[in-house]
C-alpha cells in the first residue's frame, strides 16, 4: 500500500516524469520536440491544478459538513468490504459480484452516487446499498470512510477529487470495459493497491507506466469481466428474435472531441439515412452532459421516425440485441457487441489525440486500436458516401468472425468464471491484511435483514 508522502494529489509521479524527460533530452541538447512540449505542459497545468485543489478541496468539506452532510464516524464502522460506483450504469459490472457475496452469506456495503441505481432495489441479506450523494458530496463521504477493502470502477483515486483515506487498507480498481486501462486520463490507476484485469496485455501496460513513473509496483490479478459474462448468460437464456424486413445499424459513440459525433456530426448521419437500414443513434451517457449542445442540435435536426430512433437506455442489452451491425469509435460496447454478440462492426477513422490519457506515455499502440481491423472495416471520410456498402461487407465477410475470436481469447479470460475469481481473490486479500497484523479498527457488522 502507498505511504501517505507517495500519493499526495500526484506529485511523486510528476516529480518522476520530470526526472525521466530530462534524461531523455539531455543528449539532445536544448531541443525539445512538440510532443514533449505539450506533455510538460500537460504536467504544469496538473500541478497548478493540484495545489487549487488543496484550497478548494478544504472548501468543499466545510460546505458539506455546513449543510448537514453526514459524514460517519469512522470509529462506528468499518466494514471489511465496500464497493464505490460513481453511476449507477457500472451496476452490470458489480450486480454479479454482489449476488456473489450474498450467495456465500458475506457481507458487504455498496457505495453509490446514483440515487436510482438499481442497486438500492435489491433485497440482499448481507449487501447493504447505500446512496452516499452525487458529486462533492460523495467524494466527501469516501475521502473519510473506514474499511478495510475498497473495489471501484472509478479512476483518479488520489489525483483529484477523490483522496485515499487513511482509515482505508486497500484500494482495489476493476475495470468497466474489454479494453485498455491507459486509455483513462492521465494518473488513472496510479493510486490503486490493486488492478484486476482480463488480458495479459493489460499487465505489460500497467508495469510499462509504473517504471517509467517510479511508483511502486501494484498487484495484479486476471479475473476476467463480470459485466460481459452476465451478457453471455443473459444472451444463452433470451428467446429468439423476430427477423424484421431490415436491418438496423446502431451508431454508438464515445465522447469528446476525438468521438464521432464531434469528428463527423452529421455527416455520418446522412450517410445513414440515404440507406435501406433502420438506425439507432445511442450517444454515449456522457455526451448529455459534456456535449450537451451538440447532442440538443442533433435530436432537433434528426427527429425520431420510422427509419431513426434514439435510444437512451440504461440498460443496452435490448438494443445490443436487436441490432445487427455498430458504428462506434474507441468506446468500450464495441467489445460488448462483438464479442458478446458475435457481431461486426465498423469502426471510424478518427484521429484520436491521446495527450490527455495514459497511453501517451507508452509507445505502443493501444491494443483497441490494434484489435478494430480484425473486428470490422474503418470507415473514413473517402468512403463514407459508401457506407451502406460498407455495411454489407462486414456483415458477409466471414473473416471476421475469426478476428472475433482471436479477440475473446487476448481480453477476456476465465469468461464465466469472473465474479466468483474476483470475490475468492477479495477473500483471500482480506485474510492477507489480517495476518500482516494491520491495525483494524473495531467494527459494527450490518445483521442480516429479518
Amino acid at each position: 500500500m502507498y505511504e501517505e508522502t507517495d500519493r499526495q494529489t500526484g506529485f511523486l509521479v510528476f516529480v518522476h516524469y520530470i526526472n525521466y524527460q530530462i534524461k531523455e533530452t539531455a543528449s539532445m541538447l536544448h531541443y525539445i520536440d512538440p510532443g514533449t512540449g505539450s506533455m510538460l505542459f500537460t504536467i504544469l497545468v496538473g500541478l497548478l491544478s493540484a495545489g487549487g485543489y488543496k484550497f478548494k478541496d478544504s472548501l468543499v468539506k466545510a460546505r458539506f459538513l455546513l449543510s448537514g452532510g453526514n459524514v460517519r464516524n469512522d470509529n462506528k464502522e468499518h466494514p471489511d468490504f465496500v464497493i464505490f460506483s460513481d453511476h449507477k450504469r457500472y451496476w452490470n459490472v458489480f450486480e454479479p459480484i454482489c449476488d456473489e457475496f450474498e450467495n456465500r452469506g458475506q457481507r458487504l456495503v455498496y457505495m453509490t452516487a446514483s440515487s436510482d441505481d438499481p442497486a438500492l432495489k435489491k433485497d440482499y441479506k448481507f449487501v447493504r446499498s447505500e446512496f452516499i450523494g452525487e458529486g462533492n458530496k460523495a467524494f466527501a463521504r469516501l475521502n473519510t470512510m473506514s474499511a478495510d477493502i475498497v473495489l471501484s470502477t472509478t479512476p483518479s483515486l488520489d489525483v483529484l477529487y477523490w483522496k485515499r483515506s487513511k482509515n482505508v487498507k486497500y484500494y482495489v480498481h476493476i475495470p468497466h470495459a474489454a479494453s485498455d486501462l491507459t486509455m483513462y486520463r492521465m494518473f488513472g490507476i496510479d493510486f490503486y493497491d490493486a488492478i484486476l484485469t482480463s488480458g495479459d496485455y493489460h499487465e505489460k501496460q500497467i508495469r510499462e507506466l509504473e517504471h517509467i513513473r517510479g511508483i511502486p509496483e501494484k498487484e495484479i490479478v486476471k479475473t476476467g469481466l463480470t459485466f460481459m459474462d452476465s451478457m453471455k448468460k443473459r444472451l444463452d437464456a433470451a428467446a429468439p428474435l423476430s427477423i424484421g424486413e431490415n436491418k438496423t445499424v446502431l451508431l454508438a459513440p464515445s465522447w469528446g472531441a476525438s468521438a464521432i459525433l464531434s469528428k463527423y456530426g452529421t455527416n455520418i448521419i446522412d450517410a445513414l439515412l440515404q440507406t435501406d437500414y433502420h438506425i439507432i443513434i445511442r450517444p454515449h451517457p456522457q455526451s448529455y452532459t459534456s456535449e450537451k449542445e451538440l447532442i440538443d442540435m442533433l435530436i432537433e435536426k434528426y427527429p425520431e421516425s420510422d427509419r431513426l430512433e434514439w435510444n437512451k437506455d440504461n440498460d443496452n442489452f435490448d438494443v445490443l440485441r436487436k441490432s445487427d451491425i455498430m458504428i462506434s469509435d474507441f468506446s468500450g460496447v464495441m467489445f460488448d457487441f462483438s464479442l458478446v454478440f458475435d457481431k461486426p462492426l465498423i469502426y471510424t477513422d478518427v484521429q484520436y489525440d491521446d495527450s490527455p490519457y495514459d497511453a501517451c506515455w507508452l509507445n505502443e499502440e493501444p491494443w483497441t486500436f490494434k484489435v478494430l481491423p480484425t473486428l470490422g472495416e474503418k470507415l473514413t471520410y473517402n468512403n463514407i458516401s459508401n457506407l451502406g456498402e460498407v455495411i454489407e461487407r462486414c456483415l458477409n465477410d466471414s473473416i471476421y468472425e475469426e478476428g472475433r475470436e482471436a479477440a475473446r481469447k487476448e481480453t477476456w479470460s476465465y469468461m464465466g468464471e469472473s465474479a466468483e475469481r474476483i470475490v475468492d481473490y477479495l477473500l483471500d486479500k482480506h485474510r492477507q491484511l489480517q495476518d500482516t497484523g494491520v491495525e483494524t479498527k473495531e467494527e459494527t457488522k450490518p445483521e442480516p435483514a429479518a
